[in-house]
């Protein structure tokens, strides 16, 4: 099936007020043309080099949004640009956000990668740590970064409990920071291709689907 029809399938799926970025990382930038001529805009990557790649070779309008695990030495990269960065995951990369969105003259929208799956390999904050870090109220010394909400991964498995427990736990937390983080926090993404409508019952306000929409990743194109 065509780019064009996936996408409207997945959006006819979507309640309103709930964004879809379609992740088009290891996907070529025709593929990504063709889902941005049926209207798509959002764009998820996890590689900043392939990211600025596509960034000089397809239209400026589109909404570049940063999932992957980001390193502090590749921020530099993306600074001018992104859109939304979702897997913020410690402080050091915050305040690395922080310098350089200064150094551009921009302010940077980000989102709190929290680790709640049953897996050690997958990233984001334990909530202890991030409670106590935001605590210290960090972002007051951080004018160049916007806190748009959490970010985070379900568990890997076809048992449908453990996934909702795991959107669920993301739903509360954002229920419990939304008072201390303002009006512009206001987004919950999580929902991947096997899990989204799950994660969009749970309360997700961005969901983050690739194989659905432009089928499965070409590896060879990763560097």
């Amino acid at each position: 099936m065509s780019i064009d029809r996936q996408l409207a399938q997945v959006r006819a799926t979507l309640p309103a007020g709930v964004e879809l970025v379609a992740v088009s990382k290891t996907h070529p930038a025709e593929a990504i043309r063709e889902a941005y001529e049926a209207g798509q805009r959002l764009f998820g990557e996890s590689r900043p080099q392939e990211l600025c790649a596509k960034y000089e070779a397809l239209p400026r309008d589109i909404a570049w949004h940063m999932i992957g695990h980001l390193q502090t030495n590749k921020v530099r990269m993306i600074a001018p640009f992104v859109a939304l960065i979702h897997s913020v995951d410690s402080a050091r990369l915050a305040e690395t956000i922080e310098r350089e969105a200064a150094r551009c003259g921009r302010v940077i929208d980000i989102l709190l990668e929290l680790h709640v799956a049953d897996e050690a390999s997958k990233t984001g904050w334990a909530w202890d740590e991030l409670a106590a870090w935001l605590a210290a109220d960090p972002f007051a010394s951080m004018p160049h970064v916007r806190v748009r909400g959490l970010m985070g991964i379900a568990t890997h498995t076809d048992d449908e409990r453990i996934v909702r427990r795991d959107f669920e736990t993301l739903r509360r937390r954002f229920e419990e920071l939304r008072p201390r983080l303002g009006e512009a926090f206001d987004t919950l993404s999580m929902g991947m291709s096997d899990d989204y409508p799950v994660a969009v019952a749970c309360g997700a306000t961005m969901v983050r689907v690739g194989s659905l929409l432009f089928g499965a990743r070409d590896y060879g194109t990763e560097k």
